[in-house]
């Protein structure tokens, strides 16, 4: 979710102690034992995939202005002011961080543009995977259903908006359910809660100020956008490749898990101007069940700059970082998902190196 949302704080910490550079922006909301207020109206009866194709459209096709929430039972909490705008075929949105460092993230299409005014930078990039919001899949896999069934739950109330309150259960352990307020006439996610195996909830976000229809104007998110000036520019070029190039398998896959995308980050020029060494650079092998979303980054171990094993999570975002068993053990992990730390176990302990 969101929005992801999907730079994540945690994200961004661990690859920093991973000396890896990514950036995510997450947003969501309040009240982590809320439950939905009432039960008449029954939500239709959909599936799965239904339901989230549902969802996805809903934040595409509408425009709308309004702050978002997300928040930790552990006390994490962070805001964001969200412009959305749909203009024919082009999506263009404009997300301003409320909390942490100032922050602009404007996005047209695949093209993202993040502000940092302190730094007086902007980081420009292509996301193969859009995390806009809600953080849900462009065209969800068939077989999400194979992994989650859906439940209505009934009816509430979010932001003012009447909406559809529905309950997608993971039939293993290896992901995370969730709770989803969905506005009864659009579709758009206005609230979502991560809840784990014991349902108890481990991350809630939530439109806390909602228009929707907002009279939002493509043309002066797109003059903002487009305003550099003042501004170093970061270009972060990723080249695409894959696992089998690059050497690496998973021994046995991790059920539901599919290969999304496999990227190398390439390392810089040496100091000397010479050309950087192949096996300097860092790849990023993405996995989704169709739903959640897990990244494994992995790069040459180097005991003078790479820090020791260890487990961090925020929210429901999990990251476990370690050094890979011999034969491998000459490369590092950082494995990052909101998905149980299990979940990340399962993926190191298949990682193999195959050559």
């Amino acid at each position: 979710m969101p929005i992801s949302a999907r730079t994540l704080v945690l994200a961004f910490a661990v690859l920093c102690l991973g000396q890896m550079a990514t950036a995510q922006t997450r947003y969501g909301a309040a009240n982590t034992k809320s439950v939905p207020s009432a039960q008449t109206d029954e939500p239709p009866a959909m599936g799965v995939t239904e339901w989230l194709q549902r969802m996805h459209a809903g934040a595409r096709q509408r425009s709308y202005v309004g702050t978002f929430v997300v928040s930790a039972p552990g006390g994490d909490l962070s805001s964001a002011r969200i412009w959305h705008v749909r203009d024919g075929d082009h999506q263009l949105e404009r997300i301003e961080a409320l909390s942490g460092p100032p922050r602009s993230t404007f996005r047209r299409n695949r093209n993202v543009m993040t502000f940092l005014p302190e730094a007086k930078v902007v980081k420009v990039e292509k996301r193969e995977n859009l995390d806009l919001f809600p953080n849900l899949p462009d065209k969800p896999d068939s077989s999400v259903g194979d992994y989650y069934d859906v439940r209505a739950i009934g009816k509430d109330r979010v932001a003012g908006f009447d909406a559809d309150v529905v309950q997608l259960v993971p039939r293993d352990g290896l992901r995370f359910g969730y709770r989803i307020w969905s506005e009864r006439r659009s579709g758009l996610v206005v609230k979502l809660q991560t809840v784990d195996s014991d349902t108890r909830v481990v991350e809630q976000s939530a439109f806390s100020e909602l228009q929707l229809d907002a009279p939002v104007k493509a043309q002066a998110l797109a003059q903002m956008m487009a305003n550099t000036s003042g501004y170093r520019i970061e270009k972060l070029e990723l080249e695409r490749s894959t696992a089998q190039d690059e050497g690496w398998m998973l021994r046995t896959p991790v059920a539901g898990f599919k290969p999304r995308s496999f990227f190398r980050r390439p390392a810089l020029p040496a100091g000397d101007g010479k050309p950087p060494k192949p096996e300097a650079t860092t790849v990023q092998w993405t996995f989704s069940d169709g739903l959640a979303t897990v990244s494994l980054f992995i790069e040459r171990y180097d005991p003078t700059r790479t820090p020791g094993d260890g487990v961090l999570t925020i929210g429901a975002t999990n990251a476990i970082r370690r050094r890979l068993p011999a034969p491998a053990s000459d490369w590092w992990l950082t494995a990052v998902g909101e998905v149980p730390q299990q979940t990340l176990n399962a993926f190191a302990q298949s990682l193999a190196r195959t050559r």
